[in-house]
């Protein structure tokens, strides 16, 4: 996934987004809502992760701002304040879920699963795919004919990111978005390099070259 992670306490920032990439996802990080507004504007994200206090301003204002023009990313907010009033102020400004300082890290990991899936209208995380692939979302397991399948973090975001729209046809630009970060340089042929290397890995058919226009899983 691609994940915009908006907040101020540097070493909670520094957890989460370590955490999140040794997942395979790909996150981008800032503590100002003038600087996530940029970047929402430029970079399509799969999930937003919020702090309600920033520097510059509030969280809610971001959110309520995003939900104004249509916006429909997914929203977690991350928060110290834990009151029920807080709780159904950011749920009622378009957030999706909630979670209250401290959290564990494999929660946030699980809820952020949670939330792509529907999202994605794929709210199972347990697939089989043809070629004897069963692949389980919420653990990041694979098994290709009973037998467990690893894949680094840069395979897992791509693949992933064809999972959450299984049979739909992806573009190179959608599937570099799920690699890189913001203003990174993007390599030209690092998608086929990846699509190569999880046909290795999972099967040669189980990923179909859509000539023209991109990818997809068959399913």
């Amino acid at each position: 996934m691609r994940i915009l992670l908006v907040e101020d306490e540097a070493f909670l920032a520094e957890a989460v987004r370590d955490h999140l990439l040794a997942s395979g996802n790909a996150v981008d990080q800032t503590d100002s809502i003038v600087e996530a507004e940029i970047m929402m504007r430029g970079t399509p994200y799969d999930v937003l992760l919020l702090d309600l206090n920033l520097p510059d301003g509030k969280g809610i204002d971001l959110l309520r701002g995003l939900r104004r023009n249509r916006s429909t990313t997914p929203c977690i907010i991350l928060t110290a304040q834990d009151q029920i009033s807080d709780r159904i102020e950011g749920l009622n400004a378009g957030a999706d879920d909630y979670l209250v300082k401290p959290f564990d890290l494999n929660e946030l990991s699980a809820r952020l699963l949670a939330v792509a899936r529907r999202y994605s209208g794929n709210p199972n995380p347990l697939m089989t795919l043809p070629g004897g692939v069963e692949v389980d979302l919420g653990n990041r397991t694979i098994l290709l004919n009973g037998k467990q399948i690893d894949l680094t973090s840069r395979e897992w975001a791509l693949f992933d990111q064809m999972l959450r729209r299984p049979g739909a046809t992806l573009s190179k630009a959608q599937l570099e978005e799920a690699l890189y970060e913001f203003g990174a340089e993007i390599e030209s042929n690092t998608v086929e390099v990846y699509i190569s290397r999880l046909r290795r890995k999972l099967g040669k058919d189980l990923i179909k070259t859509v000539r023209g226009v991109g990818y997809r899983v068959e399913v």
